[in-house]
């Protein structure tokens, strides 16, 4: 890398040896990840604050920390009210959703769906996750390698094998302890990395009131835009309606987030955990909003873009490093590893995830139908590790087959999103209804991805209105990249979107802002699997219900289902399950594996 230093060097590789040797310390201490409780649930003893700084990091990746600075440059700083959505969806996701997984106990949130619904179920959901995460991973390694190659010269083959490599070997041997404490030595590169930027652009302003005015000169400071149009792209209805089913269907019924929530002792803790998340998420969320603008204060007067040195405004971050902290030797160190700690974090997650899936919801039951035996415990951590490191390797290959796809980049992003809105429709669909069953949750879920894929894919779409952009003092020498210790690239010269364009000849549902992709999967699938329940109940077709234990109509399985669901079904009910037992309110007796935790 042209612009960095020996202690540019030191910094980072310092952060891939601790974040490789977290991985053998977990490899060889404790239980040495010998089961799969302990490989991928971490033993459930898990502390409070590993885990919340783990929720915020497999969150924002390094795609989010370069693109929301990107967007408050480029766009304002309306983005910065979807912390409020965080906030409102908080206690949803904590009190209806996570009880019902807690009690479950199961690696996989999709084991919820046989046991609710049926075996067919629960793989179509497991397969759409499992090519959602697969391709999201890959983007992760890409997007970060893509921009730091433009800016520093360090090649994105090497950084894609740097993020994808290391990761795999310390997500492999460590199993989920190793990736929840990298995660919390990762979140704090991050939060290291933006305000290397903060306090640069503080230091050259002279103070925030500068860097608020500028801001506020060029346009960028907007908060409350209450238009109720859908296709206005930010406004105060789509980010907080739209975030917060963005952040339900990922920390609500999402088998990463899911996942590290089970790894603590009690639902009480797991609770806790999740609302300590959000001020953590939030605080990084609004500092690296602040980032955008500390950056726009720079390059108020001359765009790196339409300059022609960067290729993308996602490239902003990395270009400010080079061009305010070449002189700060193992500054630009640390960005780059809190950039790389942030795909770190993410990919760790979704490779632990994943093999989680795999193991639980393909490789066991094929087991179970060749061997007619369940494959025992001693048997499964071994495949786990294989699991986990073949989808490492995947995701590295996904990553350098991005690099010939193009325009998939902001098509992948899409999707991780469109998927995501069905699954949280589907799980919703199982713990509020009590009527609905297999033959109508398969094409519900399979209806509302064809919905919110069709209306994310959907060509062709208007072009993105961005604020004006200027170039009127790029012959100022702070902007022409002479430093003989920096080099950068020159690519072409691009216009921006003129922000006056009408939209009016394109299909309107191309026109609506993306942050209502999951509310419409969500509200599809929603409303398909309703519809479908009770006409098949009317015309007498529906399946066979799986919310009653061994078929007795009379025993109501109130595990399935959300808290009100659960308790309304009590009050109804003089014979239910609850936590493993039976009760049987009507002969006041109780039977129960687990007595102690079964309450009348």
């Amino acid at each position: 890398m042209a612009s960095f230093t020996a202690w540019d060097y030191v910094v980072f590789v310092l952060m891939l040896l601790i974040s490789a040797g977290i991985g053998v310390y977990y490899r060889f201490t404790g239980g040495k990840q010998k089961t799969t409780n302990e490989y991928l649930l971490a033993d459930r003893n898990m502390s409070i604050w590993p885990v919340s700084f783990s929720l915020m990091a497999s969150f924002m990746s390094a795609i989010t920390i370069l693109g929301v600075s990107m967007e408050n440059y480029q766009f304002g700083t309306s983005f910065a009210i979807i912390n409020l959505a965080y906030g409102l969806a908080t206690p949803i996701a904590s009190h209806l959703y996570l009880p019902v997984f807690y009690k479950l106990q199961a690696a996989s949130a999709y084991e919820y769906l046989e046991r609710r619904f049926g075996r067919a179920t629960r793989l179509c959901a497991s397969i759409a996750y499992s090519l959602q995460m697969i391709l999201y991973m890959g983007i992760v390694l890409y997007a970060p390698a893509l921009a730091l190659e433009a800016v520093t010269g360090m090649p994105k083959v090497a950084a894609i094998l740097a993020i994808g490599f290391v990761c795999t070997f310390y997500s492999t041997i460590g199993g989920m302890k190793a990736v929840l404490i990298t995660d919390v030595f990762q979140s704090l590169l991050m939060f290291a990395a933006v305000y290397c930027i903060i306090i640069v652009a503080v230091g050259l302003a002279g103070g925030f009131g500068e860097i608020w005015r500028i801001a506020d000169e060029g346009g960028r400071i907007e908060f409350l835009n209450i238009d109720p149009d859908p296709t206005v792209r930010h406004t105060l209805w789509s980010l907080i309606i739209g975030g917060a089913f963005t952040y339900l269907s990922l920390y609500a019924v999402n088998q990463t987030q899911v996942q590290r929530l089970l790894t603590v002792r009690s639902l009480r803790a797991s609770q806790t955990a999740l609302w300590l998340n959000w001020p953590i998420l939030s605080l990084l969320s609004f500092s690296t909003c602040f980032c955008g603008l500390a950056i726009y204060y720079y390059y108020a007067h001359c765009d790196p873009l339409l300059q022609g040195r960067i290729s993308s405004r996602d490239q902003l971050m990395p270009i400010f490093v080079v061009d305010t902290m070449h002189d700060y030797s193992g500054l630009p160190g640390l960005f780059v590893s809190g950039i790389f700690s942030a795909s770190l974090s993410t990919v760790s997650a979704a490779l632990n995830s994943l093999a989680a899936v795999t193991l639980e919801d393909y490789i066991k039951p094929l087991y179970l139908a060749l061997k007619k035996k369940p494959l025992v415990e001693s048997q499964s951590t071994l495949p786990s590790k294989l699991i986990s490191c073949t989808y490492g390797l995947i995701c590295v290959g996904v990553a350098f087959a991005t690099q010939s796809l193009g325009g998939v980049l902001q098509a992948a992003l899409t999707v991780f999103g469109v998927v995501g809105g069905p699954l949280f429709g589907l799980f919703t669909l199982g713990m509020f209804n009590t009527v609905t069953t297999q033959r109508s949750a398969i094409p519900s879920l399979l209806t509302g991805l064809a919905f919110a894929m069709w209306v994310g894919f959907g060509q062709p779409k208007p072009p993105v209105k961005m604020l004006d952009f200027s170039v009127e003092e790029c012959s100022d020498t702070r902007y022409n990249s002479s430093y003989s210790d920096v080099s950068v690239p020159i690519f072409p010269r691009e216009e921006t979107a003129n922000p006056t364009s009408d939209d009016s000849e394109y299909f309107w549902l191309y026109r609506l802002s993306y942050l209502w992709y999951s509310v419409l999967g969500f509200l599809v699938t929603l409303f398909v699997g309703l519809v479908l329940t009770y006409l098949l109940k009317w015309l007498k077709l529906e399946g066979e219900s799986r919310i009653y234990a061994d078929g007795n109509k009379e025993c109501i399985n109130t595990d399935l289902f959300s808290p009100p669901i659960a308790w309304q079904l009590k009050k109804r009910h003089t014979k239910y399950i609850e936590n493993g037992g039976v009760v049987d309110i009507s002969s006041s007796n109780i039977t129960s594996d687990n007595a102690e935790n079964t309450k009348l």
